[in-house]
């Protein structure tokens, strides 16, 4: 598989006027409604809570991954699956509006669409119950793969196995760099996709259901020797992105951004579409991981996913919190 730092120099920095414009990422898995709830806490049960406000909108992994890649200047393909009903088509036409190539997502058929409920409190903090659709179609053989010829790099999450695996042996065909989002999931799943991945992301659980009872560096060196992987790392919140990567002598580090988080839906899905596409433009793997961790991080602060400017500011400043100006562009 590609290394993704083609064309970048001795700092790990994609050189000045050699960031491809447009660079094609392919995001598969999952797209669900969101109906997101806003509460000053999340009570354990029994209990019955007022919610200060509501809004209805796309989710999923590779979804939220796939908008991030558009409102960061690249090309976003998303392939999916829905059922051909209401929510379905109003799925589709979001995705349209965001700037997204739906033309792959599978609407089928007698099946049912996923959605998501989605408890936010008032400091940022989330509880999602999500049903899965039903009849779904599990077959990848319709999916388009002749267009990852075009693609720059391919991100795929667990919630559609049998086409992640379809996407990533293409990938590893034509040498791109593929990406997992290793969420939450079954152990099996985790097993059948990370040695296909070029580079596995894990949450924390995630990582504790991959590699179990041991340290997340032990966790990600498990990971990196299941497969050709070049990269594996775990997301930590305000603790960073812990990775290794072949040759290194232990792992590295890279810290957050401090920002004050008022709403962590999406910010994984977030980290993960902005680290694919830096890949796809050519990016090294430590600054694909400091401009991911940028996007991540203004995702969270406010639950909008940042245009490109807003990032490229917090990543030049060190950390410092981007302008009102500029969060307005935005």
């Amino acid at each position: 598989m590609g290394s993704g730092t083609g064309g970048v120099g001795a700092k790990g920095v994609v050189p000045k006027g050699a960031v491809p414009k447009g660079a094609v990422v392919v995001c598969v898995g999952q797209v669900v409604t969101d109906h997101s709830f806003r509460v000053d806490e999340i009570e354990p049960p029994p209990s019955k809570v007022t919610a200060r406000g509501y809004s209805v909108g796309v989710g999923g992994m590779a979804a939220h991954a796939a908008i991030a890649v558009a409102r960061l200047g690249g090309r976003a393909v998303f392939w999916g699956r829905v059922g051909r009903d209401e929510a379905g088509e109003a799925l589709r036409h979001a995705l349209q509006e965001e700037g997204v190539d739906a033309s792959g997502l599978v609407m089928a058929e007698g099946a049912r669409t996923p959605l998501s409920a989605v408890i936010v409190d008032k400091m940022g903090e989330r509880s999602i119950v999500t049903y899965r659709g039903e009849r779904l179609p599990a077959d990848p053989s319709g999916l388009p793969l002749d267009r990852l010829a075009g693609a720059g790099s391919v991100l795929c999450d667990p919630r559609w196995p049998e086409a992640a695996e379809a996407v990533f042996r293409a990938a590893r065909e034509r040498g791109l760099p593929a990406v997992l989002d290793a969420e939450k999931s079954e152990e099996r799943i985790l097993r059948q996709l990370v040695p296909l991945a070029g580079h596995a992301i894990f949450a924390r659980t995630g990582l504790t259901i991959f590699a179990p009872g041991v340290a997340p560096e032990e966790g990600l060196w498990r990971a990196l020797t299941s497969g050709p992987l070049e990269m594996a790392a775990v997301t930590d919140g305000e603790k960073g992105v812990l990775w290794r990567a072949p040759g290194m002598d232990g792992a590295g580090r890279q810290p957050s951004f401090p920002v004050e988080a008022t709403n962590t839906t999406g910010a994984g899905d977030v980290f993960h579409g902005a680290y694919a596409l830096a890949l796809a433009e050519g990016q090294a793997v430590e600054a694909a991981l400091r401009f991911a961790s940028a996007a991540g991080a203004l995702r969270a602060r406010d639950g909008r996913t940042p245009g490109r400017e807003m990032v490229e500011e917090m990543v030049a400043g060190g950390g410092d919190v981007p302008s009102v100006r500029a969060r307005r562009k935005g």
